[in-house]
C-alpha cells in the first residue's frame, strides 16, 4: 500500500495546487526536506499523500539518528520516478486541467488492462491520473495472477552470443 511519495518540479506550489486540484485535497508548505517543498493531502481514509520538491532537490542520508535530508544539486533533467493517482474528475477535466497549464496529456491504455491520463507535469515528470472508470479497471487487472499471465505472454528474449 503506498502512502505517499515525492516527485520534484520547477514551481512546487503550483504543481502541488494543481495535483490538489485534481485530488479533491490540499496542498500546505512542507518544509523538512526543502523551505520551498509543498505537500499534497488527498484527503482520503488512507491519508494519501505527494511531496512537491524543487527540482534540483535529491534525498541525501544522514549520519546517526538524523533524518534523510535534501540537497540542492543543480540537476534539472528527467526522470523515472512516477505515480498513477486516482481523480474523481473525468477524463474531459484533467485534460482541461492540462490544457489550461501547458502540460502535455493524453489518453492511454497500460498493456490492454485499465487505462490512465498520462498528464506530464511541467512538460517533464509523468503522473498518470486515473479517472473512476479508470480506477475500476486497475483495480480489476493489477493483481499477480494477471501480471504472471501478461509475461507468460510475450516471448523469451533471444539469446546473447
Amino acid at each position: 500500500m503506498l502512502f505517499h511519495v515525492s516527485i520534484a518540479a520547477h514551481d512546487p506550489r503550483h504543481v502541488a495546487g494543481v495535483i490538489a486540484e485534481l485530488w479533491g485535497g490540499e496542498a500546505l508548505l512542507f518544509p523538512p526536506v526543502s523551505d520551498n517543498g509543498w505537500i499534497v493531502l488527498a484527503g482520503d481514509d488512507r491519508r494519501t499523500a505527494l511531496e512537491v520538491y524543487p527540482i534540483d532537490t535529491v534525498l541525501r542520508e544522514a549520519e546517526g539518528d538524523a533524518d534523510a535530508y535534501g540537497e540542492a544539486t543543480g540537476q534539472v533533467h528527467f526522470t523515472a520516478t512516477h505515480a498513477a493517482i486516482g481523480t474523481p474528475l473525468s477524463q474531459e477535466a484533467v485534460l482541461d486541467i492540462a490544457a489550461r497549464e501547458g502540460w502535455p496529456a493524453k489518453y492511454r491504455k497500460r498493456g490492454g488492462m485499465f487505462g490512465v491520463v498520462e498528464v506530464w507535469i511541467e512538460g517533464r515528470q509523468m503522473i498518470e491520473v486515473l479517472t473512476p472508470e479508470m480506477q475500476s479497471e486497475y483495480k480489476a487487472t493489477m493483481s499477480a495472477d494477471n501480471w504472471r499471465a501478461m509475461l507468460n505472454s510475450f516471448a523469451p528474449p533471444a539469446a546473447v552470443a
